[in-house]
């Protein structure tokens, strides 16, 4: 079925690149206008490189390729006002607002929970939860200004459903999303607003593929490579892959965000292979 969000809005965070990247085509395809926004800077404690400005051009290539259109800013969803800025300038660009892929996360230092030193600490919480409360503030009064309902989906993980050791930051921020989208679910519904949350087991983008990750699943073999992350990876999920893909989880995204899944809200959808099962 073609055109499943045609000419709607699309606020996607951290579409630069990966899951975010793969939101905005996968919306464009289906007939959204997509307004990207990415810090596009290295995160302090991840493992892993930081998205560059020219990763966000490159969304912007591939969506116009798509012959749909794109409003593409930086922003860091820790800095309200900023993201508001960004947010208000695609609507004005753009003329309206209607899906909203609170998607921007980070992943950093693993360890024991008491170790974690405190700006660790909070900027995970920062960025993982109170970056999705600033996406929805900044979103949802131009939801309601449509008067047309809506859609946000706030990306989570498998690790919010679930305890985690030695990630125990960011398995409670992403606890903390489900909190706040079963909130934001109740008070928005009268607006016929949906809001949803998905929890993906782990996703084939370059959060994953770092030393710190694959020691973390190998800490009994020294420097392990990724040989050996992928055989324990595919072990921590029911279906024995090593990982999903990002179209996977946005091809969840579209259909919370379509009108397929017009009376869904309150949802927690795992794309986990199912991980949680084990």
């Amino acid at each position: 079925m073609a055109g499943r969000v045609e000419g709607k809005v699309a606020f996607i965070t951290g579409a630069a690149r990966g899951q975010g990247r793969s939101h905005a085509i996968r919306l464009a395809e289906e007939g959204a206008d997509i307004i990207a926004i990415d810090i596009c800077e290295p995160i302090p404690g991840a493992p892993y490189a930081g998205a560059t400005e020219e990763d966000l051009a490159e969304t912007v290539r591939q969506v116009e390729a798509l012959d749909r259109r794109i409003f593409a800013a930086r922003a860091d969803i820790r800095d309200y006002d900023g993201l508001k800025g960004a947010l208000d300038a695609g609507v004005a660009e753009l003329g309206r607002l209607d899906i909203v892929s609170a998607n921007a996360g980070i992943y950093t230092t693993t360890g024991p929970i008491e170790e974690f030193e405190a700006e660790i600490w909070q900027n995970m919480i920062e960025t993982n939860l109170t970056g999705q409360w600033h996406t929805a503030k900044a979103a949802v009064p131009h939801l309601k200004a449509g008067g047309r309902g809506g859609s946000i989906v706030l990306t989570s993980s498998a690790a919010g459903l679930e305890a985690s050791a030695n990630i125990g930051h960011y398995s409670v921020s992403k606890h903390g999303v489900v909190g706040l989208m079963r909130t934001l679910a109740l008070e928005l519904a009268p607006e016929f607003i949906r809001v949803n949350s998905l929890h993906q087991t782990q996703v084939d983008t370059p959060m994953i593929h770092s030393q710190a990750t694959y020691d973390l699943f190998a800490p009994d073999i020294e420097n392990p490579g990724i040989d050996v992350f992928i055989e324990r990876s595919k072990t921590i999920n029911a279906i024995p892959v090593p990982w999903v893909e990002s179209i996977d989880v946005s091809n969840a995204l579209l259909f919370l965000a379509s009108d397929e899944a017009r009376y869904i809200t309150g949802v927690t959808l795992p794309v986990d292979a199912g991980h949680l099962l084990k």
